[in-house]
């Protein structure tokens, strides 16, 4: 007998678990930004056994990244400022999707812009793509509205959702929001409104670093945004929290660097979660945290993913 007086399952448990229709084999994603397109690291883990990949940024048309320096190490986590660099979606979905396609993880585009026309119509290109699914990144300067993000106003999240939920025409959206909005639940309940099938949280926080010998900041653009295990407190409890205000699949993300950081997310009320910075560490960490939530499972007696909810039964 395992914890509980349950009997401690001899099968394999159920990783497996559905968003939007789109069925994952099991709940560990590579984040955007940190995973290229899936072929960068497929000799150092097998890549095949995630349960998605989700693609560096993606805007409608190329765009060359920051300048300066990019990446910054803090003691708890990485600032980064690489600024969207990427190859623009019609060349990603003609040079990049056919190899990514091969992998077998299930296909998430990360989709970015500066304005809603360049989201649309981004939208409607990997639409009529193979990606399984969009991930539509809010938290990127509205041009038109002085470059406050999208994703800080409910109002703003709403107005980009609904075009890009138009244009994909029944291809799943995940909307990823940013932990720097003044009320992340109104922006969560505006963007499911507007046509979400699931969220992911949490985008970056905003910081900075200042390089103490040549007393300036280290980045050009002064703030970056800052991921790793810093972060994984605060958005834990936002998973947490926005479990009780939407009713849509959530991805959780943030520091998970180990098994129990993503258990702690899917005990949380996440459907599944993102692994990013932990991969630049160690590119094997998510396929053992695929095996650590199996063994856990396991040990716990548990059969199908959704029992790790520590709501499940009550």
């Amino acid at each position: 007998m395992s914890d509980g007086g349950r009997m401690e399952n001899l099968l394999e448990p159920d990783l497996s678990v559905t968003i939007g229709g789109i069925r994952f084999a099991n709940p560990v994603i590579a984040a955007s930004g940190t995973f290229g397109y899936g072929r960068e690291y497929q000799g150092l883990l097998d890549v095949s056994r995630l349960g998605g990949i989700c693609t560096k940024g993606l805007t409608l048309h190329p765009r060359s990244g920051n300048e300066g320096i990019r990446l910054w190490e803090s003691p708890a986590g990485i600032l980064n400022s690489i600024g969207l660099e990427n190859p623009g979606v019609p060349v990603f979905i003609e040079k990049e999707l056919p190899a990514l396609r091969t992998l077998g993880p299930v296909v998430i585009a990360n989709l970015s812009g500066s304005s809603v026309e360049e989201y649309a119509e981004g939208a409607r290109l990997l639409n009529a793509s193979s990606v399984d699914m969009v991930e539509l990144n809010i938290s990127c300067p509205n041009v038109k509205a002085g470059g406050m993000a999208f994703g800080l106003d409910s109002e703003a999240a709403a107005l980009v959702t609904a075009p890009v939920r138009r244009a994909l025409n029944g291809k799943p959206l995940i909307v990823k929001l940013s932990p720097n909005a003044p009320c992340l639940a109104d922006v969560a309940a505006s963007c499911v409104k507007a046509g979400a099938d699931a969220l992911s949280l949490v985008n970056t926080f905003k910081a900075m670093a200042i390089d103490v010998e040549k007393r300036k900041p280290v980045f050009d653009t002064i703030s970056a945004g800052l991921s790793g295990p810093a972060i994984k407190p605060i958005a834990l409890r936002m998973v947490w929290e926005l479990r009780e205000a939407v009713k849509v699949p959530l991805i959780g993300m943030g520091g998970i660097a180990r098994t129990e950081d993503a258990l702690e997310y899917l005990m949380a009320g996440a459907a599944a979660v993102q692994v990013g910075s932990a991969t630049f560490v160690h590119p094997q960490t998510m396929t053992g945290i695929i095996d650590g939530i199996a063994a856990y499972m396991k040990r716990k007696g548990m059969v199908k993913l959704e029992e790790l909810d520590i709501r499940f039964n009550g």
